[in-house]
């Protein structure tokens, strides 16, 4: 889905972009802090799974951005590892407490040149990112079972034409959604 181009794509067109949303992988239930909380075997095994989901469906991410906060990098380096993806996260700070908009905001602030974005952070955030960005023009059997639950190791997978910058509510095409479970 990448095209060619420059950001705007061929004569201005506007840009074919994919954003992955995923809530990270099963954590052990404690920590010396939340922030601090491992993922648990479950939860490497269900990461990676969802990762060889997303290399199945094409989906290459050209930018990581992943919660700092431990099970989130751990969810990451399981899923990037079952992808084959050799990419350095961006780890924020901000996104582990972040709501859906300041979410949003973040993936607005992305570089222009990124094709693929792949987010890793928390619930209840990612499930409401996630239907902040649907804009209802996806298979509706797959939005059904988006909406039904948002478990750890569940993806959405959009595609987006336009600038980072512009991406909005009701911006993005729902065009897969998987739960992990490896």
């Amino acid at each position: 889905m990448q095209d060619e181009g420059s950001a705007d794509g061929p004569a201005g067109a506007p840009r074919r972009r994919r954003i992955a949303v995923m809530r990270h992988g099963k954590a052990e239930p404690s920590g010396r802090t939340d922030f601090e909380r491992e993922i648990a075997e479950r939860g490497r095994h269900d990461s990676a799974d969802t990762g060889s989901w997303l290399a199945e469906q094409g989906f290459v991410p050209d930018l990581a951005l992943v919660s700092a906060a431990h099970r989130t990098v751990g969810t990451w380096r399981s899923v990037a590892a079952a992808g084959g993806y050799d990419l350095e996260p961006r780890l924020s700070q901000v996104l582990y407490g972040a709501g859906p908009e300041t979410a949003l905001d973040l993936l607005r602030e992305s570089a222009a040149e990124a094709s693929a974005i792949l987010v890793v952070g928390h619930n209840p955030t990612m499930a409401y990112l996630a239907s902040l960005l649907d804009n209802g023009e996806g298979d509706p059997e797959v939005a059904s079972e988006m909406m039904s639950g948002y478990p750890t190791s569940a993806v959405a997978l959009f595609a987006y034409e336009g600038q980072w910058r512009d991406l909005d509510e009701a911006s993005a095409t729902l065009v897969g959604y998987y739960v992990g479970r490896g």
